[in-house]
Formats: structure tokens, sequence, C-alpha cells
């Protein structure tokens, strides 16, 4: 008798599922469009760095002509001068750090406060020289001062300047790629949309025993009720966990 007095219509439930779902559907959507947003970012990070070290690496000391390059207004290019091995592979080893530099402090920018800053102080000690390693590491807004190491290394290239201005394009996106990622990790989900979407369904889920007890009354003292609120309440809990963990992609990506 005391199931009946404290029972609850099946109908009650079934009636607000509809916006519980879309709370879910809206919450999970929104998280996995940012974290999709930041995949996109760090793919291009990946195309654009390989994009500067290709165009770097071919343009150096290319010796297809004795020119070194295009007429600009009617001045014809210097002639190019003597290849220097030694110095090539310096210069050229030189964008391959600033460029893996930049990476690597967007990355630890990004993730965490001493998530693995052990690591990273590490990592530039071991890579770069002192005087390089220190200024980044010091510097208000590492990913900025990498990004600005590796203009002053594009610009010490021996090539022509309109070359320089292709390799700095890739610099522009590199920049552009920071903000994009600084905007997802600055502006998350508003805070009372997750908890109005978690209180709305732990209510939801609390609740459903009573409207489910009458339902499995033909199972022995209406048991089967137990398995079947614990896996509705799994599944459920385990989408508001999905949508919690794909809005701060930085936290989950590799």
């Amino acid at each position: 008798e005391w199931a009946k007095i404290v029972g609850l219509p099946l109908q009650a439930f079934t009636t607000v599922s509809p916006s519980l779902g879309l709370l879910l559907a809206f919450r999970t959507n929104s998280s996995y469009k940012r974290w999709d947003e930041a995949r996109k970012f760090w793919g291009l990070n990946i195309n654009h760095t390989r994009d500067l070290n290709r165009m770097a690496t071919a343009w150096y000391g290319n010796e297809g002509d004795p020119w070194d390059g295009t007429e600009f207004m009617g001045a014809p290019s210097s002639k190019a001068q003597a290849i220097d091995p030694a110095e090539r592979q310096y210069l050229l080893g030189q964008i391959s750090l600033m460029t893996w530099a930049f990476v690597r402090s967007m990355k630890r920018h990004l993730s965490p406060p001493d998530e693995d800053e052990e690591d990273y102080i590490a990592e530039m000690n071991s890579r770069l020289s002192p005087e390089q390693a220190e200024a980044i590491i010091s510097a208000v807004h590492r990913p900025n001062r990498a990004l600005y190491d590796l203009s002053v290394a594009i610009e010490k290239l021996p090539m022509h300047f309109l070359r320089k201005d292709e390799l700095n394009k890739n610099l522009s996106i590199f920049e552009d790629t920071l903000g994009g990622c600084e905007r997802l990790l600055s502006s998350p989900i508003p805070l009372f949309y997750s908890r109005h979407t978690a209180r709305f369904l732990s209510t939801w889920l609390l609740l459903l025993p009573f409207a489910l007890y009458g339902q499995f009354g033909d199972s022995w003292n209406h048991i089967m009720m137990i398995p079947a609120t614990a896996f509705i309440s799994v599944s459920l809990f385990g989408i508001e966990e999905l949508a919690t963990q794909l809005e701060e992609p930085f936290t989950i990506l590799p």
C-alpha cells in the first residue's frame, strides 16, 4: 500500500523527458563543437609548421638559377652568394627549433597550471641554448616570445624579402590559432547552464524509481527495478560526464 501512496505516474517523466533530452543534446553538441574547434586549430599548427620548414629548406640555397628571385619594381635582384653549408645548417636548425619551441610553449600555455611545468622547463633547456631557453621560460607570455624568436630566425635567412614574407604568413596563422585556443580556454560553457542540466538530471533520476516501482510488479519484490534504474542512471550521467570532459579540450587532447 505504501508504494501506491509514494508512487509517481510514469506519464510525468514521459512529459519532461524531451526537455531533459534537449538539455543534454545541446550541452553535448556545444562541448563537442569546442573540442572539434580546438582539434582543428592544432591541425592548422601541424600543417603550417611543416609548410614553414619546407619552404625555408627549399628556398635557402636553391641554386636552380643564379639569381635570388623575382625582380621588384624593375630593379634586378642581387646575385646569390655562395652558400656556407655550416651556416645553412645552423640557420635552418634555428627555424626548426623555434617552431618546436612555439608549439611546445603553446601546449604548456593552454594546459592546467603546473601540469607539466617541470617537463617543459627540462625540454626547453635540453634543446635550446641557455639564453634562448631562459628568455622563453621567463617570459610573461611564452608562446608570443617563442613566436618572436621564430620571426628573428626567419629574418636572418639569406633570401629575398618576398620569400620571407611568405614564410611570415605562417606565423600570422600561428597567432590566429593561439588566439582561438585562448578564447576557448577563457570562455567555457556558462556555469549556470551546466548546473541547471545537472540538477534537472539528478532530480529526474532520483524520482524515477517511484515511477518504475509499479511497472516491475511482475518481478519478485519489484527487484528488477534496481538494475533498470542503475542502467538508466549510468547511461544519462555518462552523457553528462562526456560533455563535461569535452568542454575543456586542452585537458584531454594528446
